[in-house]
């Protein structure tokens, strides 16, 4: 229930701290069910302000030289560093990452992805000059032309909750080093930490109404700032439902959109695999984050001769996962957001027994008088036509499928709405070349789960639209401009 309390969290609207017009709403540790602090929530009519905010400040903003705005995000990176712990503690109290997760995977790729965009990249390059001849057109001439990179405009930023820090801070600081302005619609179970990067941003020297930050729980907040005139451009990552709902809008207004949205990562384990790689990389991603991530490969697709040794491998990995308080040094896997997460990972388990699956472990709740825990749980024998092998659980949950040959493992890759990050496993490193370059994703990791930050992130099919990380977001947060001139 809301109430107003005495030190309920302000929105930030055009460089100001503004009291929300709908009270404030409790913001709740999923680690011990208590309260972390207290979020704004924002009228249609607040964020309405903030959108017309973004838009006034624009046209001064996006005309500031480059390197000025590269300083702005410099000093926001170096004020989110130093302040590392305390909003590393805020960051594992609103979302129950474990300490290191908080700390390292959050603020620290926050901080980073401020200093990355810290920088003055090149945002005109030539044309080959074109000789034209003598025509209706005019005298023959060489034509010079350039091709020069344009803010977009106003962009809102609608974020995830499962990282408040790396996830806001990758729309917000490329789309500011573009020259755009923003308006941030973060998640309604963890915005306490994104207002904090509001005033890291403002004490950075950051101009009033180029970053505005409006919270809620109400549906019409986002859609608010999403419809708004004054908005030229979406940025989301969230699931592929809410992204379809936002992509309707933005094509009827004809907005920039950029989605990161839904994942069924496959893991295609062929049978010259080194299992002990496989087993730790599928182990340690969707065990991080309690499995809250959209890039975790819980779709494992075992060759026939690795399948039973790769299942009892998995299991015993996940049976050593350590789960509780996510302060605790130990910890690995701590809670999921909320009660109601909990209850639909739970109900997909159960699902996954009906459907013919077998528990290899997991599949319970842990002993825990609070907190909404859930058990790292491996589903095997399982079949592509399941439920729980097609559509994204978003917990600790990974389900595994046997296939015969190379052909049926691709094929059972590409059978899914999904397609953001894949991988795949083999000692032959020119078979895994070719096993990547068949499947249809936006990425894939080849015997590896890390990620190269500067290479282009986004989906195939149902798993988003366009493609950020690196110079890819500053290409995604703006329009290309041609300049062309008779030589």
């Amino acid at each position: 229930m809301s109430r107003e309390p005495a030190d309920g969290q302000r929105l930030f609207v055009d460089g100001a701290w503004v009291e929300p017009d709908g009270g404030h709403y409790e913001v709740v540790d999923p680690a011990t069910e208590g309260t972390v602090g207290w979020a704004p929530e924002a009228s249609p009519d607040q964020v309405r302000s903030a959108c017309a905010a973004a838009r006034e400040a624009f046209g001064p903003w996006s005309r500031t030289p480059p390197s000025e705005r590269a300083a702005v995000l410099a000093r926001a990176a170096d004020l989110i560093r130093a302040r590392l712990l305390p909003y590393a503690d805020l960051a594992r109290a609103e979302t129950g990452a474990t300490t290191a997760t908080a700390r390292g995977m959050q603020v620290g790729v926050g901080a980073a992805r401020f200093r990355r965009y810290a920088c003055v990249e090149s945002a005109e390059w030539p044309v080959p000059p074109q000789i034209n001849e003598a025509g209706p057109m005019g005298r023959a001439a060489v034509m010079g032309a350039l091709a020069v990179r344009q803010p977009v405009g106003v962009v809102t930023c609608v974020t995830s909750y499962n990282n408040p820090w790396a996830n806001p801070a990758g729309k917000i600081a490329p789309a500011l080093a573009m020259g755009n302005t923003v308006v941030v619609k973060p998640a309604p179970q963890d915005p306490l930490s994104v207002y904090r990067m509001a005033a890291a941003l403002e004490e950075a020297g950051v101009p009033r109404g180029v970053v505005n930050v409006v919270s809620g729980r109400a549906v019409e907040i986002g859609e608010t700032a999403v419809s708004s005139p004054d908005v030229d451009m979406v940025s989301f990552t969230g699931s592929t439902a809410v992204g379809q709902r936002i992509a309707e809008v933005c094509g009827r207004q004809m907005k920039r959109q950029l989605m990161e949205l839904g994942g069924k990562g496959a893991a295609v384990v062929l049978d010259d695999a080194d299992l002990a790689s496989a087993v730790a990389g599928i182990g340690t991603t969707f065990s991080f984050y309690s499995g809250q991530i959209c890039t975790a490969p819980t779709r494992v697709l075992a060759q026939r001769g690795v399948y039973d040794r790769l299942v009892e491998q998995l299991a015993s990995y996940a049976r050593r996962l350590t789960v509780g308080d996510p302060a605790g040094a130990d910890t690995v896997v701590g809670p999921v957001i909320s009660a109601a997460h909990r209850d639909r990972v739970e109900s997909y388990v159960e699902l996954g027994r009906k459907e013919g699956a077998v528990v290899v472990t997991g599949g319970e709740r842990p002993p825990s008088e609070r907190g909404f825990y859930v058990a790292p749980t491996v589903l095997a024998d399982c079949t592509n036509d399941m439920r729980v092998a097609r559509e994204e659980i978003f917990g600790p949950v990974v389900v595994v499928v046997p296939f015969d040959d190379e052909e049926e493992g691709v094929a059972l890759a590409n059978d899914s709405d999904y397609g953001l990050i894949d991988y795949v496993w083999s000692a032959d490193v020119a078979r895994a070349f070719r096993v990547a370059r068949r499947l249809r994703a936006g990425g894939v990791g080849i015997n590896t789960v890390g990620r190269n930050m500067e290479a282009p992130f986004g989906g195939f099919k149902k798993s988003g639209v366009g493609r950020d990380v690196g110079s890819y977001a500053l290409h995604a947060y703006s329009e290309v401009q041609a300049i062309v001139w008779p030589g």
